[in-house]
């Protein structure tokens, strides 16, 4: 068979890029939910980060889960409740912001290491039995709730500044700038959307505007 593959590879393009689009959409939308509701935002975020930060205590004291690596993950998230100090205003040379990001890719490594299977075998004092090693879907979901959730909804609500026109209601004084909160995820999806269709029409897939 030839052409069943190839429409195989096709499909799963095409069922790549419309995933991807439903997702940036979805991460937009609520970009602009977050800025509508920044308190409630706020109040949500901060009791995720307390409740993940109770799961880590559970998993250490009923599960055996390692002290270690449990202490890097609270640290962690006590570093992420440091962002809402300004919330949901960010600037990306904060040290917090930083630190943040670095944590992130810390507490992946760390944690992937840990399940691995290779790091179970290779260590003698695992609490796990070989015969009952956790399976995928818990694996997965820690990952997703205490190692991912917080940071990412924290990427999802945090603002970055951007200079924009004065609006109604909000006249400032001539030659002055001022700012508007723009979400950083919104930021993100504009710009590639503009270099997308910058690129566009330097190919000349995009007509001109005529003025009429």
């Amino acid at each position: 068979m030839w052409i069943l593959p190839l429409v195989g590879y096709i499909g799963l393009a095409l069922g790549f890029g419309f995933l991807t689009l439903a997702i940036a959409s979805g991460l937009y939308y609520m970009s602009e939910l977050v800025e509508e509701h920044t308190v409630i935002a706020k109040r949500l975020l901060t009791r995720m980060i307390y409740l993940v930060i109770g799961v880590q205590v559970l998993l250490c004291l009923i599960d055996g889960f390692p002290w270690t690596l449990s202490l890097l993950s609270i640290f962690s998230h006590l570093v992420y409740l440091g962002n809402m100090r300004k919330f949901p205003v960010v600037k990306l040379s904060d040290p917090l912001f930083i630190a943040s990001c670095v944590l992130v890719l810390l507490n992946h490594y760390v944690w992937f290491n840990h399940f691995s299977f290779a790091s179970l075998a290779r260590a003698p004092t695992s609490r796990y039995d070989p015969t009952a090693l956790p399976t995928f879907t818990e694996i997965a979901s820690y990952f997703g709730i205490c190692v991912w959730l917080v940071p990412f909804a924290l990427f999802v609500s945090l603002s970055a500044s951007d200079n924009v026109l004065p609006t109604m209601g909000s006249e400032a004084p001539a030659g002055a700038a001022t700012t508007k909160r723009q979400g950083m995820i919104k930021v993100v999806v504009d710009t590639i959307r503009d270099s997308i269709g910058e690129v566009g029409r330097k190919l000349g897939w995009s007509r001109p505007e005529r003025d009429f």
